[in-house]
Formats: C-alpha cells, structure tokens, sequence
C-alpha cells in the first residue's frame, strides 16, 4: 500500500511503499495521514457500503 509523506521543510509530497520513511532536505520525511475512506474500520468509521462505493464520511447531513 502506498503511503504519503510530506517534507516538513519545503513542503514536497511523496508516495512511498517503502517501509521507511524517505528523506528530503537532509530529514526523514512526516507521514501523512490515511484518508478516512481507507482507514482500518473502527467503531466510530464503520463503512456498511461496499469498498467500491464511494465514501459517506457522514458530512452529508
């Protein structure tokens, strides 16, 4: 699975299915965060659709 990593310093965005942080300017670069539709289900993101649906993060009103 890819992972995204952004440079704290000048800002680069990066996918990587490395197992280890890539480095910019000299420092590891920070992992961003998963998207909320592909994170591991858990009680408070349950999805009850099917992976190829698209997401209801529950914003819709």
């Amino acid at each position: 699975m890819n992972k995204n990593y952004k440079c704290e310093t000048c800002g680069k965005i990066v996918k990587s299915k490395k197992s280890s942080a890539p480095k910019c300017c000299g420092k590891p670069m920070k992992q961003l965060p998963l998207d909320i539709c592909i994170q591991p289900a858990h009680p408070e993101n349950s999805r009850p659709m099917e992976s190829e649906d698209p997401c209801d993060d529950g914003r819709a009103g």
